[in-house]
């Protein structure tokens, strides 16, 4: 396993990394390389759950992880040191305090139904960069773990206010660029693009039905297909990729 070599922390913000894009998708590369240097030449996936066991050495459990927001339920937990953690027994019905030990991700049960299967790969690697960018983070917390709520994972959106924030960001920058890796994306996204007969550099929404219908739905789902992601993390990644164009001067 490639561990990443941390030189800036932020010591006000219990010691969070500060990384670059170009660092988090550098690492990215040199783990997958790593792990299936193979997927940097061909597109494909791979297992998430092989990832965090054997490459990663960690412990994975699949959990109903009890929650107190439903609207914004939790995901994934990764436990640095041994921790307790509240799980809905549905046995029971009953909220119980079980004992995880350290190195244990947990991913929730709900994310495993069939129709979220690329959001469980997505939530199981998010859990895995965690580990391999913020163990110095959460490690030394009292809690000793994290929580990943909807919100937090395949969320691009604005610019991160707090540390929190910033490591939530880079976990995901990390799962898109070890997912999505640029080296084929690109050059598949472009064979998709001469497919439907566009021949620019990118599609600005909202000026032709039949390309936004390409860009927002055929598109997303031949990449979710080939890479094993959802759609939604297949649309982002056409969008930070220049691909799709709002037109919008911001």
């Amino acid at each position: 396993m490639i561990r990443i070599k941390i030189t800036k922390v932020d010591k006000t913000n219990d010691n969070t990394p500060i990384l670059s894009n170009r660092q988090i998708d550098e690492y990215a590369h040199a783990v997958m390389k790593d792990y299936k240097p193979n997927l940097l030449h061909e597109p494909g996936t791979f297992s998430f759950e092989h990832f965090i066991e054997s490459y990663l050495g960690l412990k994975l459990l699949f959990k109903d992880i009890y929650t107190d927001d439903t609207e914004n339920p939790i995901m994934g937990r990764t436990v640095f040191h041994d921790s307790i953690v509240q799980i809905f027994d549905r046995e029971t019905m009953n909220i119980v305090d079980e004992k995880v030990r350290a190195n244990t991700v947990i991913i929730d049960n709900a994310v495993m139904n069939d129709d979220f299967k690329g959001r469980a790969k997505f939530t199981g690697i998010h859990e895995g960069a965690h580990y391999l960018l913020h163990h110095g983070v959460y490690s030394v917390k009292r809690t000793g773990q994290i929580c990943c709520r909807r919100e937090n994972v395949e969320n691009f959106r604005g610019l991160p206010q707090n540390a929190e924030q910033w490591r939530e960001h880079q976990a995901n920058r990390f799962v898109s660029s070890f997912i999505l890796p640029d080296s084929t994306f690109i050059p598949f996204v472009h064979q998709l693009m001469r497919k439907y007969n566009i021949f620019k550099r990118s599609i600005i929404l909202g000026r032709n039905d039949d390309l936004d219908t390409v860009a927002k739905h055929l598109m997303p789902e031949e990449i979710a297909d080939i890479y094993g992601v959802s759609k939604s993390a297949a649309y982002i990644k056409l969008f930070k990729s220049g691909f799709i164009d709002y037109g919008i001067n911001l």
